[in-house]
């Protein structure tokens, strides 16, 4: 299998609890992967211990052939990999369009303008808002927003967690067919949701963790 990410045997404790249970996943290139379960099953914790934002163990953790374990956080943005945090985390004083550049500006990205274009090709309403603040943007909008920030260094592998989480449904709807849209531009994606509402028609392959533990379907 081609794999744009494999995770083998991670663990993660935090205070020394265990949070994650050896871990073992893999997401083939250009596909879609759901991964499932309750609030407090371990989602984020998984996602942001693959974006080396904090402490864990692993046998393997690899990205289209780079060990991921020997690179500092920010080295993933220069290999294509990005994450949306549930939170959004925009910065509300500046503008939509600040928000989105600010991964460019901080990682030296030389095609910023040119991918820019593209994510409002794929967003066209992000476009219409983007000197707003993000302040006066609606939970979804800034959703929206958020996405089209991580999509600014993420070309190769996109770590997406309850992109749904607090959405209105028609804006759930609308975000349901960018992320559609995104596996047609070949990209690879890591899904997160409580439940497969929004994600069953999406993704290729599912795999379900329930109190640090990860099985596959």
């Amino acid at each position: 299998m081609n794999a744009a990410l494999e995770v083998r045997s991670l663990n993660v404790a935090i205070d020394r609890i265990p949070i994650l249970r050896d871990v073992s996943l893999a997401v083939p290139a250009g596909k879609m992967v759901g991964l499932i379960g309750r609030n407090g099953a371990g989602k984020t914790t998984l996602m942001r211990a693959i974006m080396g934002l904090m402490p864990f163990q692993a046998g393997c953790m690899a990205a289209s052939g780079s060990d991921l374990q020997k690179l500092p956080p920010y080295a993933l943005a220069r290999l294509g990999i990005s994450y949306l945090p549930e939170d959004r985390r925009l910065i509300p004083a500046l503008t939509v369009e600040e928000n989105i550049l600010l991964p460019a500006w901080a990682n030296g990205i030389g095609e910023a303008a040119k991918r820019l274009e593209w994510i409002y090709g794929l967003m066209p309403e992000v476009r219409e808002f983007r000197e707003r603040r993000a302040l006066q943007l609606s939970g979804g909008q800034q959703k929206l927003v958020a996405l089209a920030r991580a999509l600014m260094p993420g070309h190769k592998l996109l770590l997406l967690d309850e992109p749904f989480e607090g959405v209105a449904p028609v804006l759930s709807r609308r975000l349901t067919e960018v992320i559609a849209g995104l596996r047609q531009e070949g990209l690879s994606i890591i899904l997160s949701e409580s439940d497969d509402t929004h994600s069953a028609d999406l993704v290729d392959l599912v795999y379900r963790i329930e109190r640090g533990v990860v099985t596959a379907g």
